[in-house]
């Protein structure tokens, strides 16, 4: 990626690293703390329209990720995995796929639910409905994985299904830096390695695998680099840069399509609905080589709702990484390129809130039914678990739905 961005310690910011956390990590980059491209940074070759769609869907997802979270303390979802400072990953990554690949998504990259066009469907999940994962499914987003790396592997299999179907699609697996401790982390790499499956392994290196700090879940120098124990190519990437994100997932999608390295992958043309640059018509007759793309940036708030990040980390060591606020230097580019000025940020403000207005008012018109908890997990269902669906359902009908409802 050199061709194509800047490195941090090669950025004229590298000689503050109070205000730029990343100044003196070799991170590829394309914009700088401010908003301003790099200097030596290839700026993607992206039409304006799609320039605004990669801000408008940042700031969707930090809207939704502000009312999920203010839901969740009025009691009205459950527990939520907050996203804000790591939007940039998810909606940039996302932009650069196509519709038809597939992404096995973990819990915080709400960003690539927000790029399908998915929102209005997932959120009834957070309130306990199965229907929102079934949704994002039918969006080639595979449910979501509460078991840390538990995915890695179905994600690596689906991959090679493609491969071997010759299919032209890849899988972006995303997952945190704690995933990289569990074996299914290293098998499923392995195994890419070995096969040539068109996989990109998104690690999500926010510093903190729950309250476990990144110095004690590796002694690697980086996550990245453990792709070179299976033999495929591991890039880091300012995660907080929607624009680097963009750039590196597009190059590793190209090379997972068999364009190979120095193959038009790195050009920065167009990709998301495959439409324009990212169906993979260019790649060449290489065989599909995986990567490891670790995206170094920063949570703002709690691992879940469910957590207390004060017990485990200063409050100022969050203030320099907001300085890197993925929102903020999308808008600064935009408007600083004259691709937006105040009344069109004011319109997709507005559009942001109706577009998650509506999707709460969606979530909270779904209606439980109280079998569909044993509708899916057996293909028949054992005795035991089929006289507790009895039960239930012989007590709802004598006692009625709304005894079991609870009270507003």
């Amino acid at each position: 990626m050199d061709e194509n961005g800047a490195d941090a310690a090669d950025s004229p910011e590298s000689d503050d690293a109070a205000t730029d956390p990343l100044a003196d990590a070799d991170v590829y980059r394309v914009l700088g703390p401010d908003g301003s491209p790099l200097p030596d940074a290839t700026v993607p070759d992206l039409s304006d329209e799609r320039f605004r769609a990669i801000y408008r869907d940042l700031v969707v997802t930090r809207r939704f990720d502000e009312r999920a979270v203010s839901l969740q303390r009025q009691g009205r979802i459950g527990t939520y995995a907050p996203c804000a400072g790591q939007e940039g990953s998810a909606v940039g990554s996302t932009h650069a796929l196509a519709d038809r690949d597939l992404i096995s998504y973990q819990y915080r990259e709400h960003g690539a639910v927000v790029v399908r066009d998915l929102l209005t469907a997932y959120l009834p999940y957070w309130m306990g409905h199965e229907s929102g994962t079934e949704a994002i499914a039918d969006g080639n987003v595979f449910p979501l994985n509460i078991g840390i790396a538990a995915h890695l592997p179905h994600a690596v299999g689906a991959a090679w299904a493609f491969d071997y179907r010759d299919e032209d699609r890849v899988v972006a697996a995303h997952f945190g830096g704690g995933a990289t401790s569990e074996g299914d982390f290293h098998e499923a790499m392995n195994f890419a390695g070995v096969f040539d499956t068109p996989t990109l392994f998104c690690c999500h290196n926010n510093g903190w695998a729950i309250s476990i700090p990144e110095s004690r879940q590796t002694a690697s120098d980086t996550f990245a680099q453990k792709a070179t124990a299976y033999g495929f190519e591991g890039v880091r990437v300012d995660g907080m840069d929607p624009l680097a994100s963009y750039a590196v997932t597009r190059e590793a999608a190209e090379r997972a399509r068999g364009g190979g390295a120095g193959s038009e992958a790195g050009d920065g043309s167009e990709g998301g609905d495959g439409s324009e640059g990212g169906d993979g018509s260019e790649g060449g007759d290489a065989a599909p080589r995986p990567t490891l793309i670790e995206f170094v940036e920063y949570r703002f708030g709690a691992h879940t709702t469910a957590d207390d990040p004060t017990a485990y980390r200063d409050p100022d060591d969050v203030e320099p990484w907001r300085a890197l606020d993925p929102l903020d230097r999308m808008e600064t580019f935009l408007r600083e390129t004259g691709r937006i000025d105040d009344e069109g940020v004011a319109a997709i403000r507005e559009e942001a809130d109706d577009v998650v207005a509506d999707a709460i008012d969606f979530a909270e018109s779904v209606e439980a039914d109280p079998s569909d908890m044993f509708d899916h997990a057996y293909d028949e269902l054992p005795p035991e678990i089929r006289r507790q669906r009895e039960e239930l359902l012989a007590a709802v009908d004598e006692h009625g739905e709304a005894s079991f409802r609870q009270e507003e």
